[in-house]
């Protein structure tokens, strides 16, 4: 194998330095790539030339292991700015290990631009994935992405073609600075926009803010969404140990990418498919290293996602039951209290954390790197306790998101409790609902609302079908006069998602939306809602006839789309307790080989 240094490791498995002649053809006629290269006929023959029209001599590809890198860099992805160059050491390595890299430019979703979000083209992404990896004579993919819908969108066009995968994570932004503080990208910009509407900070400063709070290429260095997903994919077995919280500038993370072109050679000629890593075990990993980390909601409907695409069956329940028995052991904001992804890098990584938990794990699966996780965290070390708790220190006795079960949410719901004000925990007030976030934007401060803080706040309108897309509007903004108060926190409902940096008393993902007839369509304002977290409860107080007269009484909104690419969403995407992929993408069946002539 390669490590982190891109250093074959003395293994009994190793591939020989050189082969013969006889053992080369033998390697050659199994691959994937062959049949466009290797056969007789005139499309073997056309696939050659158009390969010297692209510059390329024939022993620097014949009979070689052809490596597909997915690039989703673009000039407006912030997180991604840097993947161009990452996606030239990955070549180098895959040079150096005697296959034959070739780029290939894909979606780039962009959290911080893409309208009305990119949680809208995350299966659009997903389905490029598959369709590219399939049509082209590929034996092998390097996913480099990052940002928070790449990384599941690419792992499930992956797994659906079942090739040997390596995922590249693009790496955390170095953290921010101003004034004296360290700031975290996501976090610190909720906190420090309510502070502006409350009046306690300037124009001024606010500008200054700006220049602070994302200082270099890279996601957010927080534990937000997409230091949660790199992670998750970390803990699945798709990334080299340790590859994802290396910060995205660190000449490490260039090293990292260079090693897995390396390594992805070796997976190659070894044939070790994605659906040897992707399995129950190794999804049940990952649920309780995302809970144990205190990561983002969004990755209960990304997981789910991912292991429908991995023919693999995981529920709300399987987060509900893991989040009681795995503590939180990761202090990185905003569930934690002090640090950012680079202080988790420096204090062990992934594997360091892992290394905490090996009762919870499965550590005898395979990785992309090793035979078995076990032998993978044979020498991961913790280096910082503060940073990464041992188990009689954890930073909660319970994994981060819980699910809500009541007549509010049948299918269910997620809140992200450790973030939330333990006063509000167990809570029940009057609803002010709002039925989609234009109306809440240009009301909520309406004094004629009455809002206090002991009322709910609703949003419908957000979910997958009605966002559209499921924008990240969960953590409803706290009216101007109770901001003036002191007041940081209300419980918020909604269909919608909110940001993994994000935080708050915030139910989110109620299933089914309120757009498609959920019994979030029939909440009117005033009526008393009960949260009740340890209880796993969400509930309307509303009896039984009279939320039945009210649907009787309901009507479904217009259709968003009367054509293109949203149309196709909203007939095909699911709900979020199963994962928001399409229905024709998620069901079981057959796909053929295309056939290269």
């Amino acid at each position: 194998m390669v490590d982190m240094n891109g250093e074959r490791a003395d293994r009994a498995d190793a591939e020989p330095a050189s082969r013969t002649g006889g053992e080369k053809a033998d390697s050659a006629r199994q691959l994937r790539s062959h049949q466009w290269y290797g056969t007789d006929g005139l499309r073997s023959f056309s696939h050659r030339a158009r390969t010297r029209q692209l510059g390329y001599l024939p022993q620097e590809h014949l009979g070689k292991p052809v490596i597909a890198i997915l690039n989703t860099w673009s000039d407006i992805n912030p997180c991604h700015v840097h993947l161009r160059d990452r996606a030239q050491a990955v070549k180098r390595g895959v040079w150096q290990a005697g296959g034959f890299p070739l780029e290939f430019p894909v979606s780039t979703l962009s959290e911080t631009f893409q309208k009305p979000t990119p949680m809208l083209y995350r299966n659009l992404l997903a389905m490029e994935t598959e369709e590219l990896l399939r049509s082209y004579p590929v034996d092998g993919a390097v996913l480099l992405g990052g940002c928070d819908k790449t990384t599941p969108a690419l792992l499930m066009g992956a797994a659906s073609v079942d090739l040997p995968t390596v995922f590249v994570p693009a790496g955390p932004m170095l953290p921010g600075h101003w004034r004296g503080e360290v700031l975290g990208s996501g976090t610190d910009m909720w906190k420090y926009w309510d502070d502006k509407r409350a009046g306690l900070i300037g124009d001024c400063e606010l500008a200054e803010l700006e220049s602070g709070l994302a200082r270099s290429p890279g996601h957010c260095m927080t534990m937000g969404t997409a230091s949660t997903l790199t992670a998750a994919a970390e803990a699945l077995g798709v990334t080299l140990p340790g590859a994802s919280s290396i910060p995205a500038v660190d000449s490490g993370h260039d090293r990292m990418a260079a090693a897995s072109g390396m390594r992805i050679v070796q997976l190659v000629e070894q044939d070790r498919r994605l659906s040897q890593i992707l399995t129950v075990d190794a999804f049940a990993d990952a649920v309780t290293t995302v809970l144990g980390l205190g990561g983002s909601t969004n990755a209960v409907i990304h997981l789910i996602a991912m292991a429908g695409r991995a023919g693999v069956t995981l529920t709300l329940d399987d987060f509900d039951r893991t989040a009681r028995t795995v503590p939180v052991l990761a202090n990185v904001r905003p569930g934690g209290e002090t640090y950012l992804m680079e202080d988790f890098h420096f204090a062990g990584g992934l594997p360091g954390f892992l290394s905490r938990i090996p009762d919870l794990l499965h550590l005898d699966r395979p990785t992309v790197a090793y035979d078995s996780l076990r032998e993978q965290l044979s020498t991961a070390r913790v280096h910082h306790d503060d940073v990464i708790r041992t188990r009689d220190n954890p930073l909660f006795e319970e994994g981060g998101v819980a699910v809500l079960r009541g007549n509010l949410c049948p299918d269910g719901a997620v809140i992200k409790h450790i973030t939330a004000e333990p006063r509000l925990l167990k809570h029940t007030g009057p609803a002010v609902v709002f039925d989609d976030y234009r109306q809440l934007q240009r009301t909520i401060n309406d004094p004629d609302l009455g809002i206090t803080a002991d009322h709910v706040l609703v949003l419908r309108g957000s979910g997958p079908v009605g966002g559209p897309g499921m924008p990240e509007y969960g953590m409803l903004p706290i009216p101007d006069h109770l901001l003036k108060q002191g007041v940081r926190d209300m419980v918020r409902i909604s269909d919608a998602r909110m940001s993994g940096t994000s935080y708050g008393t915030c139910v989110l993902h109620i299933a089914p939306e309120s757009h498609v007839g959920g019994p979030l369509a029939l909440v009117r304002t005033g009526d008393l809602i009960t949260l009740d977290v340890a209880a796993r409860r969400l509930q309307l107080d509303v009896s039984d006839e009279e939320l039945a007269a009210r649907r009787a009484e309901w009507t479904p909104p217009p259709v968003r789309y009367g054509r293109g690419y949203g149309a196709l969403y909203a007939e095909q995407v699911t709900q979020a307790d199963t994962g928001c992929d399409f229905a024709f993408l998620a069901r079981s069946g057959e796909v053929p080989e295309p056939y290269a002539g």
